[in-house]
């Protein structure tokens, strides 16, 4: 008898794409060494995959463990986004039990889109108004993903107008080696400028000495041409 994870994969697999089978595996980096080594594509665009996870919301957390244990990249983002929707429809004691099996599965929540189609809706959102613990405990987390997840949740925070998470994260983060991290914190920091310049730039007057080149680079991406200058000058 079929499982409902597998039923779900085999609609993924009627939607397979030739061509992003073969392209996305290079993309998202799965060559040995790579951040992504070892994953696998079946090859679905994610307005597709959005469609599955619509239809299959409702299903019980068991299906999406299922979904997020698969080798296939689709699979796991499938039940990420059944997630995402669930959670955008629940009342407050099911977005709970959302948060809290979201954070059970990061292991496998292995891939910087897994992450950034994810974090925000729910991490961030369930924690607009609560304390934020869990980010911090997410940034030190020994594990590349939890640290993506810490830091990209803020994008929801940081429309509510929280800037103050993301500030503290970038300075906790500012020395990580991993380039990844380096464009995730730039983009929220390029985020909050977006709301509030001034103290994107006590930040960097502060810090762009020590900032990674790419971090940098992300977080003034919308500045004037002469004040990107400065900074990149400045370091």
């Amino acid at each position: 008898m079929k499982t409902t994870a597998h039923i779900i994969q085999q609609e993924l697999e009627t939607l397979i794409d030739p061509v992003k089978r073969e392209y996305l595996p290079k993309f998202f980096k799965t060559g040995k060494g790579q951040y992504g080594e070892g994953d696998q594509f079946l090859g679905v665009v994610v307005p597709n995959t959005r469609l599955v996870a619509k239809k299959y919301k409702d299903c019980d957390f068991g299906v999406m463990a299922d979904l997020l244990q698969s080798p296939w990249h689709e699979c796991r983002l499938c039940a990420l986004l059944m997630l995402v929707e669930r959670f955008r429809k629940s009342d407050e004691i099911e977005r709970k039990r959302i948060y809290d099996f979201y954070l059970t599965q990061t292991e496998r929540i292995n891939n910087w889109d897994l992450v950034d189609l994810s974090a925000p809706g729910i991490v961030g959102e369930y924690l607009k108004d609560k304390p934020r613990e869990d980010l911090y405990r997410l940034a030190d987390s020994a594990l590349l993903w939890d640290q993506r997840i810490a830091v990209v949740a803020n994008w929801k925070l940081i429309r509510y107008g929280e800037y103050l998470d993301i500030l503290a994260l970038a300075e906790r983060l500012i020395n990580h080696k991993h380039d990844l991290m380096h464009k995730s914190i730039g983009w929220m920091l390029r985020e909050l400028g977006k709301r509030d310049k001034d103290l994107l730039i006590q930040f960097l007057d502060k810090h762009s000495t020590r900032m990674p080149r790419t971090m940098l680079r992300y977080s003034i991406e919308k500045f004037p041409e002469d004040e990107r200058q400065y900074y990149l000058k400045r370091k």
